[in-house]
């Protein structure tokens, strides 16, 4: 089952021509769905207007090179915004399996290798986002780890996770079982998927590694106003605080709410 490539028996119903059409249809809708958000949030504008402010300092095309590369390394490759371990890695296994299960169903309808190598990749790919998704979903989300909430609790900004969960289970088990029945809903949740990029968090992927990028390079030339820094015993940075209260109070503040983990729900 793990050698055997899904969508070539399936050329036998669909031509492969048109399955090439609905792939190249779903990158075009990512692209277009990230522009739309971009434009609809203001994202580029901001950027962009950011980054003309001059800063403190200027940041040379050395630094500019080293705080890209720091940035993809740590922020993008390395997911270091997440500071919960257990974070982390669920969501090193989504996008890394997501990757993976991508570019191998692209590989296996556009090529359609021989062998048995990227099978298992589609293979593993799926399954690694079902392991980080699943996990994610029942037992990390806030809501349902702190808050106590159900995990059947399902809100607007869920689509994206679970428009992808629903695409990579359907896909794996019309791949197992077989069924028109399992093919058609896996295509449902695709199109979903890839489609509802307006109104998911799907753009996050593209928009996050820029910001990093920006967060870095703002810190180096001293464009990040009214941010909290790592130190307080600069005092123009202590006037910058927001509430006089913190102005001079001291970074280490005791473990406070990280004391104990909410779990009394």
């Amino acid at each position: 089952m793990l050698d055997f490539n899904p969508f070539a028996a399936l050329s036998a119903f669909i031509p492969v021509v048109v399955m090439k059409c609905y792939v190249a249809l779903m990158i075009a809708l990512v692209a277009a769905g990230t522009l739309f958000d971009i434009i609809h949030k203001g994202s580029a504008r901001y950027f962009f207007n950011h980054w003309r402010r001059p800063g403190a300092r200027q940041v040379g095309g050395g630094e500019l090179a080293s705080i890209a590369v720091k940035t993809a390394l740590v922020d993008v490759l390395a997911s270091g915004e997440f500071c919960n371990t257990k974070r982390r890695i669920a969501h090193l296994l989504t996008m890394y399996g997501f990757i993976l299960h991508v570019v191998a169903t692209v590989v296996l309808i556009f090529a359609a290798p021989a062998g048995d190598l990227w099978p298992r990749l589609w293979w593993i790919g799926g399954l690694m986002v079902l392991v980080g998704g699943y996990w994610f979903w029942f037992f990390i989300r806030v809501d349902v780890a702190a808050e106590g909430s159900t995990p059947f609790r399902v809100m607007h900004a869920d689509l994206f996770i679970l428009s992808l969960l629903a695409s990579v289970t359907l896909g794996l088990l019309w791949a197992w079982l077989g069924g028109l029945v399992l093919f058609a809903l896996y295509i449902l949740a695709t199109t979903v998927l890839f489609g509802g990029v307006p109104w998911s968090k799907f753009a996050h992927m593209f928009f996050k590694p820029a910001a990093a990028f920006e967060k870095r390079v703002s810190e180096a030339d001293g464009t990040h106003q009214n941010l909290p820094t790592l130190t307080r015993d600069d005092p123009e940075q202590q006037a910058r605080h927001s509430m006089e209260l913190l102005r001079n109070a001291p970074m280490d503040m005791g473990l406070g709410i990280k004391r104990e983990a909410p779990r009394h729900y």
